[in-house]
């Protein structure tokens, strides 16, 4: 996997950033991206009886002086999605983030318990973004609403047995974290999470001077547009007949989706790897069988340490 993209000279110059929401339905992943807007243009749980199924993106200028551009992506932890419909929509993603992808928020909830699938967060991060995502991910934790009202603060909340992957996520993140309330009216406190987030970003850029994250995927895609676009220049320059050129433009198309449609089953295999692996982990007792020297038999029991499964980092 490669890293690199285009230089950012700073905020002056206007270019956008792209910052990517993964995470669980029902984390809070739309509401944060409605907070970094500064309005509802994502449709969150909480407002409809459907959740994001397509990829969506969303510009806006921050008070601040941020150009963001917002991608809120499908639940990539939920069971009722396969790989190959999260594959094909990060492949989306991709397309959406030009200039590469300058920020991964993952989204986890202080509302909720961890669910068993969360706990594939890594190597799902991994599978479908490349190795070396993780040194752009911010994670966020949304409900601080809840956490005010039990008078807690974020690092007393994870200190409270918190599972073993989230510890692991966030230490191979840089220790980058921010508190949300998505449900607050306060002016001040949404304009703070906010700045405190981007300043996340400014910190991330600086660390990798200005380069967004890209890798193979990304590259190959843009190529592929890059094709598209080319051809389509030829075909206008060239006096065809209007319905000739219907048909050449509809089979161009047709030839770019089946490239686009390789590389998402390439990423869904990958996914798929990836889950399975973490599906195969140990997960219960293992007994050796052996015998003392007076012939009496003896069994060890190994218990694999993992994180607890549906539990900590939890309000109940």
């Amino acid at each position: 996997m490669n890293k690199g993209g285009a230089q950012q000279e700073g905020h002056s110059s206007k270019q956008v950033e792209n910052i990517v929401l993964v995470g669980r339905t029902g984390n809070g992943k739309s509401a944060t991206g409605n907070s970094l807007i500064g309005k509802r243009v994502f449709v969150s749980k909480a407002h409809a009886s459907g959740v994001t199924m397509k990829c969506q993106t969303h510009e806006a200028v921050t008070k601040d002086g941020h150009r963001i551009n917002v991608i809120d992506t499908p639940g990539l932890f939920d069971i009722a999605l396969s790989a190959e419909f999260i594959s094909k929509e990060i492949v989306r993603c991709l397309t959406l983030a030009e200039g590469g992808i300058h920020a991964v928020i993952l989204v986890l909830s202080a509302r909720t318990r961890m669910t068993q699938e969360e706990e594939s967060t890594l190597s799902t991060l991994q599978a479908l973004f490349g190795s070396q995502i993780l040194a752009y991910v911010i994670v966020v934790f949304t409900g601080g609403d809840v956490l005010e009202e039990n008078n807690e603060t974020l690092e007393e909340y994870l200190g409270r047995d918190c599972p073993a992957f989230i510890r692991e996520v966030i230490k191979l993140s840089g220790n980058r974290m921010v508190l949300f309330d998505n449900r607050t009216h306060d002016e001040g406190k949404k304009a703070e999470q906010v700045h405190k987030l981007l300043s996340l970003v400014d910190k991330i850029q600086k660390t990798h001077h200005g380069e967004a994250y890209t890798d193979d995927m990304y590259h190959e895609i843009k190529a592929e547009q890059h094709k598209l676009l080319k051809k389509h220049e030829e075909l206008q320059s060239k006096n065809h007949p209007p319905d000739l050129v219907s048909l050449m433009k509809d089979k161009l198309q047709a030839s770019y989706q089946e490239k686009m449609d390789q590389m998402s089953s390439t990423m869904g295999k990958k996914l798929k790897i990836a889950l399975e692996e973490q599906d195969n982990m140990p997960s219960a007792l293992s007994a050796t069988v052996g015998f003392q020297p007076d012939g009496m038999p003896t069994v060890s029991l190994a218990v694999p340490i993992m994180s607890r499964r549906g539990g900590g980092c939890s309000i109940l």
